[in-house]
């Protein structure tokens, strides 16, 4: 995996240091003696190559230099305005040698991005570790999915039965309801036809001196049920009858009973009456 990046930085470095050297000896072979132009070419390239050397020796110990790295830099940019110059210069393949100018920066740039690929590399067994994560959490979602649809598909199937259970529901519901009011209809019927009326009148009439005529469908609907305040509307025992009974039920045991046993015994023989009214009379009485 390191060869992925060094390789392409190494070559990419060889072809600029070769480019930038045979530029400068033939741009200033022409105004200069070669030897000079061949050691101006050496220092360019050799100050880009020990700059570069140098940040390798720090990246290997997990080190940084700003100062360097703006060296290493500056050295690439010289570089790459040598070549500039000598294609703007150039009298033929002006194009060829403008379009290779960019080769020193591009050398520089591929070391920067082994430099990042080498901070950000783990190991074997780090990589490993992280697949089967991914791995696992890929298998969990997969449940996860495989969950949810059963879930749906079971519920699916839930309110397509609860449907139709209500559905037959109110079929039979209807049903009823016609049934009832053609029975309802039936009845009214009955009890409007005259000759009815007068059959019912004479058959009830023997059973129930002085009936009415008129004969009444029996009610069909909600009921409510009577309160303790309907049944008492009228009370059976006056006020002198009912202190009598609790007093006679009070004493009926020595020590006399308490309210709530007197009011228990007093309802189990039969005996009605309110509440207010039995603590009443055993206010009376007890007195």
């Amino acid at each position: 995996m390191r060869a992925k990046t060094v390789l392409p930085a190494v070559a990419m470095t060889a072809v600029s240091m070769v480019l930038t050297l045979a530029v400068v000896v033939m741009w200033l072979g022409t105004a200069v003696p070669w030897p000079v132009a061949l050691v101006v070419g050496l220092g360019i390239d050799g100050g880009w190559l020990a700059t570069l050397a140098y940040e390798r020796r720090l990246a290997a110990q997990g080190d940084h230099n700003r100062a360097v790295t703006a060296v290493g830099w500056s050295f690439g940019i010289l570089a790459a305005g040598v070549l500039v110059a000598h294609a703007l210069t150039a009298e033929q393949s002006a194009g060829a040698w403008l379009a290779v100018a960019w080769l020193p920066i591009a050398a520089k740039a591929l070391w920067l991005v082994h430099a990042m690929w080498e901070r950000t590399a783990l190991t074997p067994v780090a990589l490993d570790a992280i697949r089967g994560i991914q791995q696992e959490a890929r298998d969990e979602a997969a449940v996860a999915r495989a969950r949810l649809r059963a879930e749906a598909a079971t519920e699916e199937t839930r309110l397509t039965a609860v449907t139709e259970a209500g559905a037959r529901v109110a079929r039979v519901q209807a049903k009823t309801a016609q049934t009832l009011s053609s029975a309802w209809s039936t009845l009214e019927t009955a009890r409007a036809g005259e000759e009815t009326g007068r059959a019912l009148t004479s058959v009830t009439a023997r059973v129930t001196p002085g009936v009415t005529p008129h004969w009444e469908l029996p009610v069909w609907g909600p009921t409510e049920p009577l309160t303790s305040r309907s049944l008492e509307s009228a009370p059976a025992l006056t006020d002198e009858a009912l202190d009598l009974i609790v007093d006679e039920i009070r004493t009926s045991e020595t020590p006399a009973l308490s309210y709530r046993e007197m009011a228990a015994r007093f309802r189990a023989a039969g005996h009605a009456a309110s509440e207010m009214r039995l603590r009443a009379a055993w206010k009376r009485v007890a007195a």
